[in-house]
């Protein structure tokens, strides 16, 4: 157990680096006129990522888990690749990567990296990330939880991300035919 709550403390080692490097980028991008967009469900999505992060803890802890290797082990590789799709984001968005919205389109549009694929491959990430890192050791009702909160959060978080991405005519041109979510064969 205790490996699996130095692994949820390293989960939520990794959010706070990401919190200071989207900082570092928010201020880069208004130094250049990209301004930061208001956004209600923001504060949402810390409070769910944290959640799930210390509800997986307390879960296998309070409800004493079992670790299953049969989930587990599939649930920490795919907790390990979706660390890697989105560490592969952020070194491809550079300065544009950012856990907030941020008009930065003017800045330049990046189509390359995972973006060959797909719109958003970072809420694939993350999304995949919060099922997973439950799973490791059994916190099932974790799991359940933030897979359905997230949904909600990430609806509301995708309709203004897009609203302001389709805005842009060199965005719409590049993307408006790539998938979401899952690349298709032939697109």
């Amino acid at each position: 157990m205790a490996w699996y709550l130095a692994l949820c403390g390293a989960v939520g080692a990794g959010r706070l680096v990401e919190m200071a490097l989207s900082r570092r980028h928010q201020r880069a991008l208004a130094r250049q006129g990209a301004p930061l967009l208001p956004e209600r469900a923001f504060l949402g999505m810390v409070a769910l990522h944290t959640g799930v992060i210390a509800g997986a803890a307390v879960e296998v802890v309070v409800l004493h888990r079992p670790f299953v290797a049969a989930v587990g082990v599939p649930a920490l590789i795919a907790l390990g690749l979706a660390n890697l799709l989105r560490w592969w984001v952020i070194a491809t968005l550079g300065v544009h990567w950012n856990v907030r919205v941020v008009r930065s389109t003017e800045l330049g549009i990046v189509t390359g990296g995972p973006y060959r694929y797909i719109r958003h491959p970072n809420y694939v990430a993350v999304f995949v990330e919060l099922a997973a890192l439950p799973l490791v050791h059994g916190a099932v009702i974790t799991a359940l939880a933030g897979v359905l909160l997230h949904l909600l959060v990430l609806g509301r978080r995708i309709a203004l991300e897009e609203a302001v991405l389709m805005a842009d005519e060199g965005y719409r041109r590049a993307f408006a035919q790539k998938p979401r979510f899952l690349p298709w064969p032939g697109k």
